[in-house]
């Protein structure tokens, strides 16, 4: 009931456990997923903001162009080169007039600090279509490495320039917003970045920041570009067969960050003036309490406000994306085991599989000590019954000499017959004391492993003569005739023929006092198989099945011989199988319940050895 009880518990325990582990790696599912999340957009942000400094930090009205002022273009520059941690972004600045049908190209050249005029190239004429889209204008064109600013006349001065992505969360105010006309476009400055400072420095730059770190380290990174419907990989640091997280790289949208013409709309505190009259502030859209956007209604801006109070009049220029995808490259983040949930999958199939192991282990352990408790009890009664049986055998020859002794000593026995007779049984019963004595020594020193073997070169018919020899008497007082079928030319054992002897005596008796009244016996040798063959044959009352797995065991006597009392102390069969073992031979069983029994000796022989 203990054992049973043990088990019950550990199957809650792994109940329990299973349950616990998988509320576990559903914490540790969520806890990933916004760390990798959390990782990916601040990878974006970090990215963008670089983008969005290169793009904003030149807007530059009308005038400046028309007066040729290239010191208020060279002003901010030097700003942004002294503020960058990568100056070699921007490879080129290119300037097109919108009036002059696109053809008034300018390069700036960096050795003077001005705009010249340049021709077109084939790979500047890939961006006209950007340039003479109106509606539709997109500040970002990854196909060609560029970022369009857009240029507006002085007159009519854009107080703001946003850019966003669709939102359906803004709240619309049209019967209270302002309507303002927007100035017209002068001409739009392009952007030319170097894709190979954006893919050799920022992007590692990036992925060592971010995900290098030993959480993070088992997470592989691909940029793609999504312009044109066709996805191709722009950078990755291995295969992204699927997403964990994802951002958008070069998205110029105004939910971190607005730019502001006119000063007034900020207090000093917060933000410097720059040249032109540039002021920058950053604001997070969540903890803003204002957020201006407009939309175009015929020659009109219409304007949606998401806030609460009264803002002041200005004029806005609201540039929206085409597609959620359009002008910009996509981050995806995936696991190195293949994705996230694989991960957690695996780690908890592993977690689950080391659990279930130590509590299998302890379910085992349990079963084990159960089993070993009563093995245990089994052998501890099997001792009892040993020193009962040993006991019993004493009893008898001390009998038997305590009365000859006795009667010699009274003077009963006084004919020289009678004292020989009597001497005689004296010695034979001491004989039998002391072959039981040297048996249980022998079992003793056997077990105690400190039993040393005499092995030399043993004749093997010569072992068998003197087992017959010793068991002579035994024989003869039971009227059984030994058959003996030994070969000839047999090769010579190395062994300790004594023990050996003994093992042999040890069979011969077994057969002898288990004969049920048959007067057969028959012990050969032979050679066969690269082994030695000892065998000891009688047709006694055998050995049950469910005996014959136990019989060599020490102290073990079958129920059926012990409920006919016949003698014995469940020591033979285990010291023949001792000796037999020092020899690195085995003992092999054949018997049948009621037609006897076949004891096989099987010894290696040294000669095959030696020939081989």
């Amino acid at each position: 009931m203990v054992v049973v009880a043990l088990l019950g518990l550990l199957g809650l325990l792994a109940t329990l456990q299973y349950r616990w582990l998988g509320q576990i790696s559903d914490g540790e599912r969520e806890r990933l997923q916004k760390l990798v999340q959390s990782d990916t957009v601040r990878f974006a942000e970090d990215f963008n903001r670089e983008i969005q400094n290169a793009y904003f930090n030149f807007q530059i009205n009308a005038d400046v162009w028309r007066a040729k002022n290239w010191n208020a273009f060279n002003q901010p520059l030097a700003f942004w080169r002294a503020k960058t941690a990568y100056p070699d972004l921007i490879r080129d600045f290119y300037f097109v007039e919108t009036g002059s049908g696109g053809e008034n190209l300018l390069r700036f050249n960096r050795e003077n600090g001005a705009f010249e005029a340049a021709q077109w190239t084939e790979e500047l004429n890939k961006l006209k279509p950007a340039l003479a889209a109106e509606k539709a204008f997109q500040p970002v064109n990854t196909e060609n490495s560029a970022l369009l600013m857009p240029v507006y006349d002085a007159e009519k001065t854009v107080d703001r320039i946003l850019i966003r992505t669709p939102r359906s969360d803004r709240t619309k105010i049209s019967e209270t917003a302002p309507k303002v006309e927007m100035p017209k476009r002068y001409g739009v400055l392009i952007i030319k970045l170097d894709e190979n400072v954006i893919k050799n420095q920022i992007l590692p730059d990036l992925v060592k920041k971010y995900f290098s770190a030993s959480e993070s380290a088992d997470y592989r990174l691909a940029v793609v570009s999504g312009g044109g419907g066709q996805k191709q990989i722009v950078f990755q640091t291995g295969d992204v067969t699927s997403t964990d997280a994802s951002a958008r790289l070069f998205d110029l949208s105004a939910d971190n960050f607005m730019f502001f013409a006119n000063r007034e709309f900020l207090s000093k505190t917060e933000g410097e003036p720059r040249s032109g009259g540039m002021v920058l502030k950053k604001f997070e859209t969540k903890a803003s309490k204002q957020m201006v956007f407009t939309r175009e209604s015929g020659g009109n801006r219409e304007v949606e406000v998401l806030s609460s109070e009264p803002l002041p009049q200005a004029r806005i220029r609201v540039m929206e994306r085409q597609g959620d995808e359009a002008g910009s490259w996509i981050l995806n983040v995936r696991h190195t085991a293949g994705s996230l949930e694989q991960f957690i999958t695996r780690t908890r199939q592993k977690n689950l599989a080391i659990s279930f192991g130590i509590l299998s282990l302890l379910a085992i352990s349990v079963v084990l000590i159960f089993i070993s408790a009563q093995r245990a009890q089994r052998l501890a009664q099997r001792q009892l019954d040993f020193v009962s049986s040993v006991s019993h055998e004493f009893r008898t020859p001390l009998a038997v000499i305590y009365s000859a002794g006795e009667n010699l000593a009274d003077g009963v026995a006084k004919e020289e017959a009678q004292v020989s007779r009597y001497g005689n049984l004296i010695k034979g019963e001491g004989k039998k004391l002391t072959a039981m004595v040297e048996q249980i020594l022998d079992f003793a020193g056997a077990n105690s492993g400190k039993k040393r073997y005499d092995r030399r070169a043993a004749d093997v018919r010569e072992i068998i003569d003197n087992a017959l020899a010793q068991c002579r008497s035994l024989i003869a007082e039971k009227g059984i005739a030994v058959e003996r079928e030994i070969a000839e030319n047999l090769p010579p054992l190395v062994a300790d023929k004594n023990a050996l002897s003994r093992a042999i005596q040890n069979l011969i008796g077994n057969a002898v006092k288990y004969s049920n009244g048959g007067k057969w016996m028959k012990i050969s040798a032979k050679n066969g198989g690269g082994k030695i063959k000892i065998i000891v044959e009688d047709k006694g009352i055998g050995i049950s099945a469910k005996d014959l797995a136990h019989i060599l065991e020490p102290f073990y006597r079958a129920k059926a011989v012990v409920d006919e009392q016949i003698h014995g102390n469940g020591l033979g069969l285990s010291l023949v199988k001792q000796i037999v073992d020092a020899h690195k031979g085995n003992v092999k069983i054949e018997s049948e319940l009621g037609r006897g029994s076949k004891f096989t000796i099987e010894l290696p022989n040294q000669s095959e050895k030696v020939k081989a």
